[in-house]
């Protein structure tokens, strides 16, 4: 055999299955490769896509957390001035009952004073009345007199 004859063969065939390979084998092969290197750059872009949308949460229940306690700590504020209020009016509404209460009790007194005044009028009256008849019965005499008056005042 001559070593041209058989570089010859194996150049033919070594072109064939170049040929057999690129046309055939290799397709396949970059069509894999190629489908796994998207895959691979969607997973890489949806584990973005996931760390992005955990931050926005993140961020979004920190502001939520936020927001709740802000409304709750104006919710406490405003329940403690409306407790503020209650407690003032309560004390004004006490204090114009007690005025009320003493108003009353004042006038009742008043009353009492003047119904007392009258009997202590009456009896002085009476006394006054019993002393000049008295008086009036015996004979007019300043010693006696005296006596009546003393008497009187001791009643009184």
């Amino acid at each position: 055999m001559n070593l041209n004859a058989t570089l010859f063969a194996q150049l033919v065939v070594f072109f064939i299955l170049a040929w057999f390979t690129m046309q055939f084998v290799w397709p396949p092969i970059v069509k894999a490769l190629d489908e796994r290197a998207k895959k691979i750059a969607d997973g890489l872009a949806a584990a973005e896509r996931g760390k992005h949308d955990l931050e926005l949460a993140t961020k979004r229940s920190t502001d939520a957390l936020r927001e709740g306690k802000e409304k709750a700590a104006e919710l406490i504020a405003n329940a403690e001035k409306r407790a503020a209020q209650v407690i003032d009016e309560a004390k004004v509404t006490a204090k114009a009952e007690a005025d009320r209460i003493v108003a009353g009790a004042k006038a009742e007194i008043d009353q009492e004073a003047v119904r007392a005044k009258e009997q202590l009028r009456e009896q002085v009256s009476s006394l006054v009345v019993a002393g000049a008849e008295q008086i009036l019965r015996r004979e007019i005499n300043a010693q006696a007199h005296a006596d009546i008056l003393a008497t009187i005042k001791q009643d009184l």
